[in-house]
């Protein structure tokens, strides 16, 4: 076990090495969304090696020992803490029709639905706006900025990482008084995260030539489709 242990560390110092050194490079693309590519690189190589090592591991066990009614519970539990910023940003939007939606929703789940384990109110037709920060900022007309890969939290764009930050300092769990269980419940979260995105890293080890590049268009994709598409208007990040 100590020897798996430390083979998986020296792993880990590998892998934060390159993002190091990758940091310092150039790739000499021409995509003007991203002009830090070589930093960029450096630390999808490192996310790359962390999940490797330690969260795709963590994401596999959870995801086997946790049946499906208390996984599905997890999600919803963190999706209606969630909740507090997207009402914070439905009223900087101007969007109070979907602030009395949401807050709703909150009201409900919380309630009825057992602190939010149950998502009762998706079944009674009050569907979340998932309002974000990122959002509130291209609503007032701030750029996107270049396109940001974060360490841990995957792509973005400046815009994003900065609405990214103020989101969480909204959220409840933030302002728990108990270290350990804010620590807990904020490393179960992330956990739960992960192991609904294992499908999609498996369908990304298969499909993509260039991960980093297939990430990159996949995110921006995303995000315009969700401009054109959405029924409640969203923008890219």
């Amino acid at each position: 076990m100590k020897n798996r242990f430390v083979a998986k560390f020296r792993i880990l110092l590998v892998g934060i090495g390159m993002t190091l050194l990758s940091a310092c490079a150039t790739t000499g693309g021409l995509d003007e969304r991203d002009p830090w590519e070589g930093f960029n690189r450096g630390v999808f190589s490192f996310n790359e090696t962390m999940d490797n090592v330690l969260f795709d591991p963590i994401s596999k066990v959870y995801d086997f020992i946790t049946p499906d009614f208390l996984d599905n519970g997890v999600t919803n539990f963190f999706s209606n803490i969630a909740q507090v910023p997207v009402i914070a940003n439905d009223i900087l939007q101007l969007k109070f029709d979907q602030a009395v939606n949401d807050t709703v929703r909150l009201f409900l789940n919380s309630t009825f639905g057992l602190l939010g384990f149950l998502d009762i109110s998706s079944e009674a037709g009050l569907p979340s706006s998932k309002a974000d920060f990122g959002q509130t900022l291209a609503h007032w007309g701030v750029g996107s900025g270049p396109y940001l890969v974060m360490p841990f939290f995957g792509p973005g764009t400046v815009r994003y990482a900065a609405g990214y930050a103020v989101d969480g300092a909204l959220s409840p769990l933030m302002y728990l008084d108990n270290d350990l269980t804010k620590a807990g419940l904020l490393s179960l979260a992330f956990i739960d995260i992960k192991s609904g995105l294992l499908s999609a890293v498996d369908l990304l080890e298969e499909a993509a030539v260039d991960k980093y590049e297939f990430t990159k268009n996949a995110y921006f994709e995303k995000r315009a489709s969700k401009i054109s598409g959405s029924e409640f208007r969203d923008f890219p990040e």
